[in-house]
């Protein structure tokens, strides 16, 4: 039997496989923008919402619920600071500094499961043109950094090992040169 490469529904299965009982976490396919959604009284598992069934969303959803800690992970959107779509030089660079670590990890998510990795500005509407291939060199840094220093959490090296199985491709990942 073959695989069909890169299906959100084996994405959602994998992940759910790895941590649907010990985290009480799904992953969803969403019809709009992504969003995280902790476990609550109403909901008895937190949901990891992706967008219109892409894969590649998923990976970067998941990747920062890799990222988030404990207490991160009980807040609706972990928390955090988010600017839309048009953001402005100054906003952008903050966007990207807190952008890095989650996009190496969706770098090492998707080296895990053979999908390439194309790495997010997020800023389509925005009145600067922010620098694509600066911002992936510091992504890359931080990715070779990660795989060096053996600094993944014990959750993304679970889901790492994981997809390497699923998809057939070497664990420990690396990066080509």
């Amino acid at each position: 039997m073959s695989v069909t490469p890169h299906q959100y529904q084996d994405l959602i299965a994998i992940f759910e496989s790895c941590f649907l009982t010990s985290h009480q976490t799904r992953l969803v396919r969403g019809d709009d923008e992504p969003i995280y959604l902790p476990k609550d009284k109403n909901n008895q598992h937190a949901q990891i919402v992706f967008a219109h069934g892409f894969y590649a969303s998923a990976l970067h959803e998941i990747a920062h619920w890799l990222v988030a800690g404990t207490e991160r992970r009980k807040k609706e959107d972990y928390g955090y600071w988010y600017s839309p779509d048009g953001r402005d030089q100054q906003t952008q660079a903050e966007f990207e500094k807190v952008e890095i670590k989650p996009q190496a990890i969706e770098w090492a998510l998707s080296i895990a499961a053979g999908f390439e990795f194309k790495v997010s500005c997020d800023n389509l509407n925005g009145s600067c043109e922010p620098d694509r291939h600066a911002f992936e060199e510091k992504i890359r840094t931080k990715l070779i950094e990660l795989i060096q220093t053996n600094g993944f959490n014990d959750r993304t090296l679970t889901l790492l090992k994981a997809l390497s199985s699923f998809y057939k491709t070497a664990f420990p990942i690396s990066v080509a040169s």
